[in-house]
Formats: structure tokens, sequence, C-alpha cells
């Protein structure tokens, strides 16, 4: 006969959001390109006439995008993808892992700077902002393009990898 009380059930909590699939990992890599390419095209634009409008909108995008869709993607990583892989001891996967981590500091950094005056050229001031612009995009479009060549290329297929190696290796939920 056993002594143990049935203890109170637990109360509900919210479910834990699900790993996103690298299906949308990679979707949200093709819209971060479209993006800066965005950003190239509006800085050819920045002062042309008549251009004000799509400069605003083109500005507007990628203030959205890097603050939502972009800042998701990288704790998405951090949460899901990088822990993983960290655990296994790898050092050159580790010092890969490492370096993207940086990579979102930097990135992080960087945005800090830049999206206050992209801000501006989205509500129509223009005229102050181009100098900074020139001088400050050009090195966080090449480190998001490194970034997102060294993921595509080395990590993300370990990680799939190891995930298809799991005992249940369903294919995680899109998020």
């Amino acid at each position: 006969m056993s002594t143990a009380k049935k203890r109170a059930a637990r109360p509900a909590t919210p479910a834990a959001p699900p790993m996103p699939s690298f299906e949308t990992l990679d979707h949200t890599h093709r819209q971060m390109l479209q993006t800066l390419d965005d950003l190239a095209r509006l800085m050819t634009l920045l002062g042309q006439p008549g251009q004000d409008k799509t400069v605003a909108t083109l500005a507007a995008h990628a203030c959205r995008f890097f603050n939502e869709t972009a800042s998701a993607h990288h704790e998405a990583e951090e949460t899901f993808v990088f822990p993983k892989l960290i655990k296994e001891h790898n050092p050159t996967l580790l010092a890969h892992v490492r370096r993207l981590q940086q990579d979102h500091m930097w990135l992080e950094e960087d945005w800090l700077e830049l999206e206050p005056h992209l801000q501006a050229v989205a509500r129509g001031y223009v005229g102050e902002h181009p100098e900074f612009l020139r001088a400050t995009l050009p090195e966080f479009d090449a480190t998001c393009r490194d970034h997102i060549a060294l993921e595509e290329t080395l990590v993300y297929p370990e990680a799939r990898r190891r995930q298809a190696a799991l005992p249940s290796a369903a294919s995680p939920s899109p998020g």
C-alpha cells in the first residue's frame, strides 16, 4: 500500500513556443537579403527628385523588418538552434556558433545606430541622413550577408543532421 499523497494538479501554463522550422528560418534569410537589396536601392534613390515617397516606403519597410522579423529570427536561433550545437563540444562548430552569436550582438548594435536614421527618412526627413547611411549601411549589409552564408552553408546543415538523427525526428512546426 502506497503512502504517497496524490498531489494537486498543476495550474495550466501557456504552451512553449514551437521551434521554427528550418524552412521558416531560410525564408527569413531570403526576406533579409531582399530587404538589404531594398536598402541599397534606397541609397541610390535618396536625394533624387520625385523619389521621396519610394525612399520613405523602403525605409519604413526596413525598420519593420529588422525590428520585428529579423529580431525574432535571431532570438529563435539563439533559443532553438545554437544551444544544441554548442553542447556537442566540436571545436570547429563551436567557433562558428560563437561567431554567429557575436554577429547577433554586432548587428543589434549596428541596428541601434541605423534605425533612428531610417525612421527619420521614413518620415520624410531625408536631408540630414544620407551621409550617415552611406557610411554605415555597407558594413551592416556585409555582416548580414556573411552571417547568412555561414548559417546556411555550415551551421544549419549540421543542425538539420542532428535533428534528423533524433529518435523523434519529426519536423518542427513552423514558427
